[in-house]
């Protein structure tokens, strides 16, 4: 399964869910994250990823035009405007919207900082579980169903 995340600047929730999606779905999916435009990855992002053993420091920022007229089978946005400004991507027949706050607008001291990527994290793959158990319970049944249509 073709998955692309979006949110604006493809700094730090869609990065941390790229990384989160690759890691936890393993084979089962290709990630894609991009932005409304694109900027860099944040080094906390990057940082509270790494404090779960998942490393992104090879993930880069990119602009959703470049996915524009690939294939693709579902749209996660995880921020409003990402939501409110994505295009429609012809192919892609699902479209899921998550808001999550912005941790890199939070300021204040470093352990402020930190603990908002990490709620954002534990936010991000408490949903990214839920669908991937989802995707792969729908698979199975429409495997089953193929089956028995098959045998009988």
């Amino acid at each position: 399964m073709r998955v692309l995340i979006l949110c604006t600047h493809n700094s730090a929730r869609s990065q941390m869910a790229e990384g989160l999606l690759r890691h936890l779905g393993g084979k089962d999916f290709t990630v894609f994250s991009a932005g409304t435009e694109a900027t860099r990855v944040n080094p906390l992002a990057i940082r509270v990823m790494d404090e779960i053993g998942i490393d992104i420091t090879g993930q880069y920022s990119k602009s959703l035009t470049q996915f524009l007229g690939q294939p693709l089978d579902v749209v996660i946005t995880v921020c409003d405007q990402a939501n409110e400004s994505c295009p429609l991507f012809p192919g892609a027949p699902t479209r899921i919207h998550w808001s999550f706050p912005d941790p890199s607008a939070v300021q204040g001291a470093e352990e402020e900082r930190i603990a908002a990527f990490r709620r954002v994290r534990m936010a991000l793959t408490d949903h990214l579980q839920r669908f991937i158990d989802e995707q792969r319970a729908t698979s199975i049944a429409t495997v089953g169903v193929t089956t028995e249509s098959a045998s009988g």
